[in-house]
């Protein structure tokens, strides 16, 4: 059994906590970043992580940072075996990856070295990888540049969209991590150093990235609206209104049955999807929402708006 300190924020990182919870291990304190600001009302809110510590009943600190020895004073009394870091959003300083015994673990979402960084799930998907999966590393200074303990791959469907491979890569990453844990305690897990070749950048999503640009090719867009389902989801504009396109696939058409079509004219309702022209081929759009109304399917959303010679852009 170890003494386990966990460090985590969002969503993605429930799944390892309670697995932790669950097993054999000693749960002894959780790093969480500080409240914020959260919601319409923006009133300030206990992140995911420390909702469930608190239910746990377990120890928390949430310093805006780890450079002082204040800040990591936590840390240090909790005396860990290991840190378990899964999406803290905080960078850890030399003087806190060497506080627990047996150094600190990440859970990172992706197959490394490709996709280091903050958004590897949609950079995936955006970049139209076939598969990626969850790495089990063993923490250095660098960033997600640690030896690998262990990793699993996860397909990427062609529909899947950032919401559904997320869900999938933090239940797959919980079982890793134990998994790795159980090694580590055992003696069965070597460090490998990471390959050098094929190493990239998962860079922060921005709310730009949101905006379609119709000239962009069907396959392109329906990539941008899967990656960004559900943060900041893929976006137009119609009659000066902010539309967003929550779900679409490209669709096999040829330039005939296009006609005249300029990218961003809707070409119209065939059975459950609004057909739109893209700069190459057309996206069929299946469910979509105007600013501050529901999300709609395409056959509501037609019905209850005229769309002849409409265009979006």
């Amino acid at each position: 059994m170890l003494r386990i300190a966990f460090a985590g924020t969002p969503e993605f990182a429930l799944p390892t906590l309670a697995a932790l919870a669950a097993s054999p291990h000693q749960l002894v304190g959780v790093l969480t970043q500080p409240d914020r600001p959260a919601g319409r009302g923006r009133a300030i809110r206990p992140g995911p992580i420390k909702q469930l510590a608190l239910q746990l009943g377990l120890p928390v600190s949430q310093p805006a940072r780890l450079g002082s020895l204040e800040e990591r004073s936590a840390l240090a009394s909790w005396a860990a075996d290991v840190l378990v870091v899964v999406a803290y959003g905080l960078i850890l300083p030399p003087a806190a990856l060497e506080l627990p015994r047996l150094g600190c673990i990440n859970v990172h979402a992706s197959l490394l070295p490709r996709w280091r960084g903050a958004a590897p799930i949609q950079r995936a998907i955006l970049a139209g990888d076939a598969e990626t999966g969850v790495t089990i590393m063993q923490m250095d200074a660098g960033l997600d540049t640690g030896p690998v303990l262990l990793e699993a791959r996860v397909p990427i469907g062609a529909d899947t969209n950032a919401q559904q491979l997320h869900d999938r890569l933090a239940e797959t990453g919980a079982a890793l991590l134990l998994a790795a844990l159980a090694g580590l305690e055992a003696g069965r897990v070597t460090p490998r150093p990471q390959e050098t070749d094929g190493a990239s950048y998962a860079a922060k999503i921005d709310r730009a990235e949101a905006r379609i640009d119709w000239q962009h090719s069907a396959e392109d867009i329906a990539r941008q609206v899967r990656a960004l389902n559900i943060w900041p989801v893929a976006a137009t504009l119609w009659r000066g209104e902010q539309l967003r396109v929550w779900e679409a696939q490209p669709v096999h058409c040829t330039q005939s049955a296009r006609g005249a079509a300029q990218p961003g004219d809707v070409l119209g309702l065939d059975g459950a999807r609004l057909m739109v022209c893209c700069g190459q081929g057309v996206l069929g759009v299946t469910r979509l929402q105007l600013a501050g109304r529901r999300v709609l399917d395409a056959p509501e959303f037609a019905r209850a708006r005229p769309l002849s010679g409409a265009h979006w852009g």
